[in-house]
């Protein structure tokens, strides 16, 4: 049984997740279909510049190869941009603690992670500078996740669209997805986490004294800007190598509950913007729900499994406050049980607690939501489009054999072609 303090921490996250879903997808279906909104004539000008700049028509739309190759194509060129920028971060500016340049296998690895919104990290995240987390890695944050964002209104497009070859323009999209939803978002969450005490400062490690009299060495940097967006983003690479265990990154219970929110909001709002661009709500809500059921069982079975504590414990052991072992004290088992369920159902990565010391009920939750293709919501943009070809596409063939009918979904036919794409989308993933 969950006590009364971890399912209000957990009805809490659900209805803020659900009141937030159809606010931000109805703009965010506005920003992608460019339509006006309420920072338009803040942004409209700042995006009208960057056409300009780049010399991007904004009207001329693209067939999916050409939104592919496009897509390919930037991810390359921001693979490259982070890999020169990790080999040569020994002589690059805003590097106080002197951090020397990462090696050639390292920093292929860390720019291929971060730019498909990996964000494996096999480097203590303190050996960055200044300059790569904020321009570097965090940039990859904000990219990465406006990809996911494009890929997934071409998507929609596509199966929406009547007699048209086109799906949009990438440059465009990842242009709106970019300056107009991720930006804001993570503009207004850095400044709440910095007034809840996460640290955003360009200065240098800080030396203090233990009270035994040791001497520590403290890492300080621009954490706020990147956590965001690491969550937002469904990233998960965070600035320091505890992640969001670190009190600089996840210092208070409510800096824990809006991180879960931010890394929920946008894979859920994605399901409202497939439903207004479809015109017809309800296939937008079906998969909301099929989501959110998903996510709240394995939640429910997440933190229920940290709470009861270690059965192997002698029966003289205090665990009133459950099986501890990974976690942190200000965090407690039921909300780390949480964290756990919702990084891993959205692909996120970021981590409050050590996921290898959970329970055997527990731990199965994060082995059996990553097994399941992370679509429970699933990451940015990837939640959506998975949701789509595994539970939307199969499941009405499926459906349409039982019946004997010719499947169809949103109005086009479900045949041949389509059920070969989808099966490839399954073994690729499998």
């Amino acid at each position: 049984m969950l006590a009364l303090t971890d399912l209000v921490l957990l009805v809490s996250v659900a209805l803020a997740v659900l009141l937030v879903t159809p606010f931000l997808g109805r703009y965010m279906a506005r920003v992608m279909d460019g339509e006006a909104t309420i920072l338009s004539p803040i942004l409209r000008p700042v995006e009208r510049t960057v056409y300009r700049v780049s010399g991007i028509d904004e009207r001329a739309e693209q067939g999916w190869k050409a939104y592919a190759v496009n897509l390919l194509l930037f991810s390359l060129v921001g693979i490259i941009a982070m890999y020169l920028m990790l080999r040569l971060q020994d002589v690059l500016p805003l590097n106080p603690n002197a951090a020397p340049a990462f090696s050639p296998e390292l920093s292929f690895n860390t720019a291929v992670s971060f730019e498909t919104n990996t964000n494996w990290q096999n480097y203590s995240g303190e050996g960055a500078s200044h300059l790569i987390q904020s321009a570097g890695l965090a940039v990859r944050n904000f990219t990465s996740a406006a990809a996911g964002i494009a890929i997934a209104v071409a998507l929609i497009r596509g199966l929406v669209r009547r007699g048209s070859a086109s799906i949009g323009s990438f440059w465009v999209d990842i242009t709106r997805a970019t300056l107009y939803i991720l930006l804001p978002l993570a503009v207004i969450g850095a400044i709440v986490l910095a007034w809840q005490g996460v640290t955003q400062t360009l200065d240098g490690t800080a030396a203090a004294s233990t009270l035994e009299g040791a001497q520590q060495t403290i890492a300080r940097g621009p954490f706020a800007s990147q956590e965001i967006i690491k969550d937002l983003g469904t990233n998960g690479g965070g600035p320091l190598n505890a992640n969001s265990a670190h009190p600089f990154e996840n210092p208070t219970p409510l800096t824990n509950w809006l991180e879960m929110l931010a890394i929920l909001i946008i894979p859920f709002g994605l399901t409202y913007t497939f439903g207004r661009m479809a015109g017809d709500q309800r296939q937008g809500w079906t998969i909301f729900a099929a989501m959110a059921g998903v996510l709240v069982v394995a939640a429910i079975v997440s933190m229920a499994g940290e709470t009861g504590g270690n059965p192997l414990y002698p029966n003289g052991i205090d665990q009133a406050l459950g099986s501890m072992e990974g976690k942190e004290v200000r965090i407690g088992s039921g909300a780390s049980g949480l964290f756990a369920a919702v990084t891993t159902g959205t692909s996120t990565g970021a981590v409050n607690a050590m996921h290898d010391s959970f329970q055997p009920l527990a731990g199965m939750v994060p082995l059996f939501l990553m097994q399941l293709g992370e679509v429970a919501p699933g990451g940015v943009g990837a939640g959506l489009y998975g949701m789509l070809v595994l539970g939307a596409i199969l499941s009405v063939f499926i459906a349409g054999l039982m019946v004997g009918r010719t499947p169809e979904y949103l109005g086009k036919k479900v045949e041949s072609f389509e059920m070969k794409m989808a099966m490839l989308v399954v073994i690729v993933l499998g």
